[in-house]
């Protein structure tokens, strides 16, 4: 059965990789090509080098504040994301009554989509800021925080639902073990649950990371960028470069280049340095 299975391995195959090669590492590799070009469609490209990422880095196109913003937004959510997620799910897997009605009241943000909840965020934080006479765009601080505070809402519930499976598969012999060892509750959790939940830890912080960076929906539907593109993050930029300037289409696609090189390495990294710490159970 074995043999038979190596011997037919790409035959069913073949499908997948034919289907992936079309809608991702053929297009993939046009845009790399069309990032070095002047174009306004495919047929028209002309190649000029590397004058695209030239003007990319340009202080008229704001790639730089925008990165510098969805860094910070970044490193922001993982951090608050991550830990109200964790201290949740610790809560939940303590046999409470109504677990499993606030397990599900929780995971329903994250199935909202990225308008609707921009839009709701929007008007909701506008209600308490009219008070003062002030709006979401009126300063930048605003929309920062805003910003967090929808992915926080977002995102919790997925990432607490994570925590709660890696939790639950803590070997009680652990945790009987430190507890006849006079280990306090603290210590338990230090020593003992974080590091039988780092494979969960990797996979959260992995997540938070990379839909922080990619955040578009949010972004254009809660301040579009506002005041003077100050919150205006990542793929809002490249998307507005793109869609929004005539005769930048390259530019906007080198953009897109840059971003995906800078996402993938600072996620390969944060995988990296998480994994190393995992413990094998």
């Amino acid at each position: 059965m074995e043999k038979t299975l190596k011997k037919y391995f790409l035959v069913f195959t073949l499908p997948t990789l034919v289907a992936f090669a079309f809608a991702f590492i053929i297009p993939f590799a046009q845009g790399i090509y069309l990032s070095f070009c002047n174009f306004t469609t495919v047929s028209n490209a002309k190649w000029v080098g590397l004058e695209n990422y030239k003007k990319a880095f340009g202080s008229s196109q704001g790639f730089m504040n925008a990165f510098g913003f969805t860094a910070g937004f970044t490193v922001i959510s993982i951090i608050t994301i991550n830990v109200i997620a964790f201290s949740l799910a610790l809560l939940l897997t303590r046999k409470i009554k109504g677990t499993n009605l606030f397990r599900t009241v929780f995971f329903m943000p994250n199935l909202i989509g990225g308008i609707v909840l921009g839009y709701t965020w929007q008007q909701m934080i506008n209600a308490i800021l009219y008070s003062y006479g002030k709006t979401i765009v009126s300063d930048a601080k605003f929309g920062f925080i805003g910003l967090v505070l929808l992915m926080n809402w977002q995102m919790v519930g997925y990432m607490m639902i994570i925590y709660i499976a890696g939790l639950q598969n803590v070997p009680t012999d652990l945790l009987e073990a430190a507890h006849i060892d006079g280990a306090t509750s603290w210590q338990t959790l230090i020593k003992v649950k974080l590091p039988m939940v780092m494979s969960s830890i990797t996979i959260c912080v992995f997540l938070t990371l990379s839909n922080s960076f990619k955040l578009f929906d949010q972004n254009k539907a809660l301040t579009n960028g506002a005041p003077m593109n100050k919150t205006q993050m990542l793929a809002l930029n490249i998307y507005e470069t793109f869609y929004g300037k005539t005769g930048f289409e390259g530019v906007g696609q080198a953009k897109a280049v840059m971003f995906f090189i800078a996402v993938a390495v600072i996620a390969l990294l944060q995988l990296s340095f998480t994994r190393s710490r995992e413990v094998e159970q």
